[in-house]
């Protein structure tokens, strides 16, 4: 309750949101690194020396000043691991990386972990049927946070949607996985990222949670709510990448990477403050 207090009182401390079309807040983001890397199709995670390009089956570890892959790991195509989407790295060493079996039907997720210093499968937790598709993690303020995406979008013999958009759900957790509070997005960000979902999240050093849908080169920054359940807008800055998953640098505070999956290029860039 305590960390939750001190959350909603930071959040009360910043300006309100204005309207959408103008909420950069007079911030922009700086490219300063790019590299080229077929697993970069997904998402990201980045720890002090090196960043993770997620793809569906896979995992790369590149050094961060040169780019050049140091380690891989892929799974088998009939194997367990179906749709990775996104990456954290945390101080214990491992990349949590959020799994799903999209878009199979029911939805399933779990929680696949790696060691980084090979990439070699650790550890997993499943979810079962819950919300959604997980899309992304993150630690913060003691608590694991998640995102369960839902769709509008259509796919193969069934003609209706993949559950819908507006269900995607962002999830506190504790550390035994089990859900304690649980909020909706905008409708103006969720508008953006039909007929998908929320694809990236990232808590940010400032205590404000910074999203990505699928296809838009844009990046969300959100506050807890001072009431209700549904997460308020701060900001929306323009970034290279085309959303899908992103990861602050916690070694290097302002610095956020995220992918081009057209161009299968990991992208490091940095917030500038107007």
């Amino acid at each position: 309750m305590l960390r939750r207090r001190a959350l909603l009182a930071a959040a009360a401390t910043l300006p309100a949101a204005p309207a959408f079309a103008q909420r950069n807040a007079g911030w922009r983001f700086t490219e300063f690194a790019r590299f080229a890397s077929p697993f970069a199709r997904q998402g990201i995670a980045v720890d002090a020396n090196h960043v993770y390009p997620v793809t569906d089956r896979g995992i790369a570890k590149l050094d961060k000043a040169t780019g050049r892959e140091v380690a891989r790991w892929e799974g088998p195509r009939d194997g367990p691991v179906i749709h990775l989407d996104s990456g954290v790295v945390l101080e214990d060493g491992r990349l949590y990386a959020a799994h799903s079996n999209y878009p199979q039907e029911p939805m399933t997720s779990s929680l696949e972990v790696y060691d980084t210093a090979s990439l070699t499968p650790v550890a997993t937790h499943s979810f079962g049927i819950q919300y959604g598709s997980l899309t992304w993690v993150d630690r913060h303020a003691g608590s694991w946070w998640a995102v369960f995406a839902n769709y509008s979008r259509v796919f193969g013999q069934s003609q209706r949607p993949y559950g819908n958009t507006y269900w995607t759900t962002l999830v506190q957790l504790d550390d035994r996985f089990r859900p304690g509070q649980g909020w909706i997005f905008p409708p103006e960000v969720l508008r953006r990222a039909e007929p998908m979902s929320i694809s990236g999240g990232s808590w940010g050093a400032d205590d404000l949670l910074w999203c990505t849908g699928h296809d838009h080169k844009e990046v969300y920054a959100l506050r807890l709510p001072r009431a209700g359940s549904m997460l308020e807008i701060v900001a929306t800055v323009p970034m290279p990448g085309e959303g899908q998953g992103i990861a602050w640098d916690r070694s290097r505070p302002g610095d956020l990477w995220c992918i081009s999956r057209s161009r299968a290029e990991a992208i490091g860039i940095r917030l500038e403050r107007g």
